[in-house]
C-alpha cells in the first residue's frame, strides 16, 4: 500500500468500529481459544502492557515495525511482537506505555509517533497480561536502532506483503508451554509470526482491507 493511501485512509481508520475479538480469534492457536474459555481473568489480577504498530513511508511505501525478542528465560522468548512493555508508574496512560517502550525497543523518538487510536485490548494466559494494543504513524522513516538486552532483530514490514493472502500459514510449533502444536500464523520476514501477536494483527489486518 502506498503510504499517500494509507495517509488517505487514517480518517475512516480513526472512526470505524473495532472489529474486536472476533477478529483476533480468527489468528488464536485451537489451545488459546479452548483456554479462554475456562479462565476467570478477573480473579487472576493480571498485569498490564502496552504495545504500538507504527507505520511509516519507505520509497512511497507504508512499512510498520516488529521485533525478534532476544532468547532469555520466560514465556515470550525468541518470539516476534510489536515493540511495547510493561506498564510502570510514571506512564500517564497506557498511549504513554507504549509511546516509551517503542522508543527504548527501537529508537523512534515518542513525539514523533501520532497515536491514531487503541485497538482491542488481548488478554495473554501463559503471562497474565492484559496488553493494550495502539496504532500509530510517522511522516518519516525512523531510523531504528534495537534496544540490546531486549531486541535480537528489528523487522521492518512491508505492509502490501501483509495484505497478501501469501502470508497466512499453518505452522507446527514447541513453546515453553506447549508442545508440538499447530498454529494460525502470519510469515512476515522469513519469521513465523503468531499467539498474541498474530492476534493483533489480524484485527488491525481486518481494518486496513475495509478502508
Amino acid at each position: 500500500m502506498r503510504f499517500e493511501d494509507f495517509k488517505n485512509a487514517v480518517p475512516k481508520l480513526k472512526k470505524m468500529p473495532l472489529p474486536g475479538e472476533q477478529a483476533q480469534l480468527k489468528l488464536a492457536p485451537m489451545m488459546r481459544i479452548e483456554e479462554l474459555k475456562s479462565i476467570d481473568i478477573a480473579r487472576r489480577n493480571p498485569n498490564e502492557a502496552a504495545v504500538m504498530a507504527v507505520f511509516y513511508p519507505d520509497a512511497g511505501e507504508t512499512n510498520f515495525v516488529l521485533i525478534l525478542r532476544k532468547t532469555y528465560k520466560g514465556v515470550h522468548y525468541n518470539q516476534v511482537g510489536f515493540p511495547g512493555g510493561r506498564v510502570e508508574a510514571e506512564d500517564q496512560d497506557l498511549s504513554h506505555t507504549a509511546l516509551r517502550e517503542t522508543e527504548e525497543e527501537v529508537g523512534i523518538p515518542r513525539h514523533q509517533i501520532q497515536v491514531l487510536r487503541a485497538l482491542t485490548r488481548l488478554y495473554i494466559p501463559p503471562s497474565n497480561f492484559w496488553v493494550y494494543p495502539f496504532l500509530g504513524i510517522m511522516e518519516e522513516k525512523p531510523a531504528l536502532v534495537p534496544q540490546e538486552t531486549e531486541v535480537e532483530e528489528i523487522l521492518e514490514v512491508r505492509l502490501a506483503d501483509f495484505l497478501s493472502d501469501a502470508t497466512l500459514v499453518e505452522q507446527r510449533l514447541t513453546t515453553s508451554y506447549a508442545t508440538n502444536i499447530n498454529v494460525p500464523a502470519y510469515k512476515l520476514n522469513e519469521q513465523i509470526v503468531w499467539g498474541a501477536t498474530g492476534m493483533m494483527l489480524s484485527e488491525i489486518r481486518e481494518m486496513l482491507r475495509k478502508v
